[in-house]
């Protein structure tokens, strides 16, 4: 949870890379590493990214091995294989570029990413080992040997949590934590090396709540429409991701306009008059949005292409399918009280 500002002077550690390289382990599944034995470490004043080993790194081999063959050979296969470097997964480029602003102002870190998994300690060596080998500024987990990581995100105040397992990603949107499924798929992303960490969001249901489709659901699109233009000067209700954004504004504040290092994108199906309601809806939460795509059911993949999106947020399997051809993706499903077919 990002909650004060950034840019306090981060304590150097003499001891720090013997202890993450030693690692402390804590039994009964959670694991720890500790940046400073000595004082707490305020993760409230980081912007802090939790994210699964399946989503940072290619392990669908070994979750094969886990589904069809069970949790003693899956552990077997690990151990054994532990010095074998893993490949990059689908949230990889992503969480390269949020460490990657760590570097840009010394002494100050901005960001902390988290390895939340069910692994156990006993095998999670291997994660840690493929971490050092691409030199990924990252030195805390928790590992929970199978039990929910739910309670786990809400005491690291993690602001956005990215996994490949859809009841981790539910149960964390349950609780009011903005969350992706990372969306699955054959396709070879090259390593988005960009200068800047490239963020693209769809609108309803994601960076604002579903309450106006559900006009469009009952009425049609004209109710819809018209909804919209009389509702207009009334900002949206927030959505899961409002929060998320409104911490990228934040952070994107301390670095100035010229050569930001974080890049924003709307790409929503909306379109006018609809747009008026949302650009008004982000001027009132004081946001920044830097590129905005009101595409009026126009296909989104050829704009997140364009964008070169590092990830892009979507609550739609239909434009998710597409969009994970070119682009990282994933999908923010509809709280579980709240789920209803999604029309726009």
């Amino acid at each position: 949870m990002f909650a004060s500002l950034f840019g306090g002077e981060t304590k150097q550690d003499p001891g720090r890379k013997a202890r993450a390289d030693a690692g402390i382990f804590i039994p009964r599944g959670l694991f720890l590493i500790m940046e400073d034995n000595s004082m707490p470490y305020d993760l409230s004043n980081y912007l802090v990214i939790g994210v699964s080993s399946r989503a940072l790194f290619e392990l669908s081999e070994e979750d094969e091995i886990f589904q069809t063959q069970g949790l003693d050979a899956y552990s077997k296969y690990q151990i054994d294989n532990e010095d074998k470097i893993l490949k990059p997964g689908i949230a990889f480029s992503l969480i390269k570029g949020i460490l990657r602003l760590n570097e840009l102002v010394q002494g100050k870190r901005k960001t902390e990413v988290i390895i939340m998994s069910r692994n156990n300690a006993d095998t999670s060596l291997r994660i840690f080992n493929s971490i050092e080998h691409y030199g990924l500024d990252i030195s805390r987990a928790a590992l929970t040997s199978g039990r929910s990581l739910v309670p786990y995100l809400k005491a690291f105040d993690v602001d956005l949590f990215l996994s490949a397992d859809e009841k981790d990603v539910q149960a964390a949107i349950d609780a009011g934590i903005a969350a992706g499924l990372i969306y699955q798929t054959d396709t070879s992303y090259e390593d988005n090396s960009a200068p800047e960490i490239r963020i693209a969001f769809d609108g309803d249901a994601v960076l604002f709540s579903e309450e106006s489709e559900e006009i469009y659901q009952t009425q049609g699109l004209e109710a819809f429409l018209e909804h919209e233009r009389k509702n207009a000067e009334k900002p949206l209700p927030e959505g899961p991701f409002a929060k998320l954004l409104k911490t990228l504004s934040f952070l994107q504040k301390q670095f100035g306009v010229d050569n930001n290092p974080i890049r924003t994108a709307l790409v929503t199906a909306r379109n006018s008059p609809a747009h008026k309601r949302v650009i008004l809806t982000l001027r009132h939460w004081g946001v920044r949005i830097d590129e905005a795509f009101f595409l009026g059911g126009a296909p989104k993949e050829g704009v997140l292409k364009a964008f070169g999106a590092h990830i892009f947020f979507d609550d739609q399997d239909i434009h998710l399918k597409d969009s994970s051809k070119v682009v990282p993706s994933a999908k923010v499903p509809i709280k579980s009280k709240e789920k209803t077919k999604k029309l726009i």
